[in-house]
């Protein structure tokens, strides 16, 4: 890892209604705009979308270093993840997001281990600890 601290540039280009275009150099352009919940086409990625799979990026990346470190083997992780926007004081905010992490080990591993693994990686995943949204993991392990 290169020292800290990191420095991440986005560029945003946009009109008046429609489409959005992100693009950082060396990586595939993003078209967004807002949900359907917001009267949005529906067939962009949405802040609220990208938000929760930056979250997922995130846990995964940290995961496969807590895990090389642990020594928890794995072949697969799945995470399915939904946040709840409602309006809370007069804010309209994600007010709860569920990681289901769907971790497949292999016969004979050490579950405990691997769920101890889990659990850290979503406390220790920049972009969770970096929300003040309350997350809530519920963490599957399967063999395979």
């Amino acid at each position: 890892m290169k020292p800290l601290p990191h420095q991440y540039n986005v560029h945003l280009t946009g009109g008046p209604s429609g489409y959005a275009r992100l693009s950082t150099p060396g990586v595939p352009d993003l078209r967004a705009a807002a949900p359907s919940d917001y009267d949005g086409p529906g067939d962009a990625w949405s802040p609220e979308h990208l938000l929760l799979a930056a979250l997922q990026t995130c846990f995964l990346l940290t995961f496969r270093a807590i895990a090389r470190v642990s020594k928890v083997e794995f072949a697969a992780l799945e995470l399915a993840a939904s946040g709840t926007v409602d309006r809370q004081e007069g804010i309209t905010r994600f007010t709860e997001i569920v990681l289901r992490p769907r971790l497949t080990v292999p016969a004979g591993a050490d579950r405990d281990r691997a769920l101890r693994a889990l659990e850290k990686s979503e406390k220790a995943c920049l972009v969770s600890a970096s929300l003040s949204t309350p997350i809530r993991l519920e963490p599957e392990i399967k063999e395979g």
